[in-house]
């Protein structure tokens, strides 16, 4: 299975007797599927079949889904002006103006008053309406395939980029690994000169205490397990990655632990250099998760 991002765009169209149809379908992050629907006066009663449509092609993002539907020649409903209706106002509107001397009426002021012009709306069959019905979901349907299709390249391209991503966190972990302040006779030397500094600065110092409680210290100090859990992070992000699907909730787990072991390591650190390399994973790690948001 691919990954998915949840970032896309698409557009289908398509001719029914004459009636021109075209849906727009676009998503972005969402913890959930969530729809907006634009829809034609007349056309609410799609709005089920379209949101149930949706659900069954994704599982996470928000979408916007819009109709467009033109009726073209003889199937655009005819105005209807009421003539006799509009005499009678129009003759209202000469005497006003013979009488109080007010603006003469426009043309198009006069169609525009309610009674004067009328749009009818066209007469359908049932038949007419399911068949028109059916090649408005066929058209969405399309548009929604373009859509999973837009995602699935959009996602191919985040895995890439989240490959690397995990390349470095491991890489920085590695080296963490490999610090030389890490090696046990550095940090026996370390501990020792430190000692060996409080010892010469006061005689009030208890020296078995002194040592039990540098041994303590250098235990707490100890980052293999952060290193360890690190490494069994990565593998898990990368198999992960490998079997594709909807994996956007388990990345961002495996991120936040990523977050949390790299604190970890800066706050145990007791060397600059392993510091500075905790710094740098945690900037990684929230490029990462950044990425991983765009996910399904």
């Amino acid at each position: 299975m691919t990954l998915q991002s949840m970032t896309g765009f698409a557009r289908a169209a398509a001719d029914h007797d004459g009636i021109s149809i075209a849906w727009e379908v676009k998503s972005v992050n969402g913890k959930s599927v969530e729809l907006r629907l634009r829809l034609p006066p007349g056309f609410e009663r799609l709005e089920q079949a379209v949101r149930q449509a949706v659900q069954k092609h994704f599982s996470r993002g928000n979408f916007q889904a819009t109709l467009t539907v033109n009726r073209a020649g003889g199937l655009q409903p005819q105005p209807i002006v009421n003539e006799a209706f509009l005499k009678d106002i129009a003759g209202l509107a000469r005497r006003l103006q013979e009488q109080f001397g007010v603006a003469p009426p426009s043309a198009d002021g006069l169609l525009a008053l309610r009674g004067v012009l009328d749009v009818p709306e066209p007469v359908e069959t049932e038949e007419f309406r399911a068949a028109l019905d059916a090649s408005l979901l066929a058209v969405l349907e399309r548009a929604l395939a373009g859509l999973d299709s837009a995602r699935r390249a959009e996602g191919t391209a985040l895995k890439a980029l989240l490959l690397g991503h995990i390349d470095a966190i491991e890489a920085l972990t590695l080296r963490a690994e490999g610090d030389p302040s890490r090696d046990p006779a550095a940090i026996r030397q370390r501990l020792a000169e430190q000692v060996r500094l409080l010892l010469e600065a006061s005689q009030g110092f208890d020296e078995s205490r002194l040592h039990m409680e540098a041994a303590f210290l250098a235990t707490r100090a100890d980052i293999r397990e952060e290193i360890d859990r690190l490494k069994t992070h990565v593998a898990a992000a990368r198999g992960l990655l490998a079997g594709g699907g909807a994996v956007g909730r388990k990345l961002d787990f495996l991120a936040q632990e990523f977050n949390r072991e790299s604190n970890t390591l800066c706050s145990k650190s007791n060397a600059a250099s392993v510091t500075a390399i905790g710094l740098e994973l945690k900037a990684v790690v929230d490029q990462f998760r950044e990425q991983v948001q765009n996910l399904e």
